[in-house]
């Protein structure tokens, strides 16, 4: 073998391994960007989940403020009504029951979502017969502390209303995050997968008429 034989076979040799050096280079490039991609797309979906999380403690605890509210209305409603009528025993049934229903952040699930909203719903109902129950009572209206607890009620209704509609607007965030090319991958990854929304049944979406 003479020497430009030898020199050939050197540079085809040389070239195999500059081309092997570049794959390896992209290759590692490569997994750079998706570990990145990975990471960045992992820490927005936490993030997002635990907004969504928080946001739903948030119409929870409004919740749980009217109920507790509504134990007082109740018992000063009784004070001079001088009996327990059926339209009181429907609120107190529909808030025990209410009270009962609460849901962690982990489940948010559909089936978990619905009761707490039927039980909610349950009250809502009951509040507003009773509501216009007290129309009958003019001294109950005109009683300072059911005035006073009116007031707080419709201000507890109005933070409800708000909390469900940032609660809707965070999990719409939260969905379309996750359901984005690629991060829809990296989900399906980690396993986070899309929330249900605040769903108000069909005519009990709207609060209790409130008057004072």
């Amino acid at each position: 073998m003479n020497q430009t034989q030898l020199d050939g076979r050197a540079k085809v040799g040389g070239s195999g391994c500059l081309g092997m050096g570049i794959v390896i280079g992209i290759l590692f490039v490569i997994f750079i960007i998706l570990g990145i991609m990975a990471y960045t797309s992992y820490n927005g979906m936490v993030t997002r989940d635990e907004t969504v999380k928080k946001q739903w403690g948030n119409v929870q605890a409004s919740y749980e403020k009217r109920n507790a509210l509504i134990g007082e209305l109740v018992g000063t409603v009784k004070g001079y009504t001088g009996h327990e009528n059926k339209t009181l025993t429907e609120v107190i049934e529909a808030r025990a029951k209410a009270t009962s229903v609460t849901v962690k952040a982990e489940n948010l699930t559909a089936e978990n979502m619905a009761q707490f909203q039927q039980a909610q719903s349950g009250v809502n109902n009951s509040l507003s017969r009773l509501l216009v129950s007290v129309e009958q009572y003019p001294n109950l209206k005109a009683d300072t502390h059911f005035t006073d607890l009116m007031k707080q009620l419709k201000n507890i209704e109005d933070n409800i209303v708000a909390d469900r509609k940032k609660f809707n607007t965070d999990t719409q965030e939260y969905n379309t995050y996750i359901r984005k090319f690629p991060k829809n991958i990296f989900a399906g990854i980690f396993g986070f997968k899309e929330k249900d929304y605040y769903k108000a049944e069909e005519g009990s979406s709207k609060s209790p008429k409130i008057q004072f």
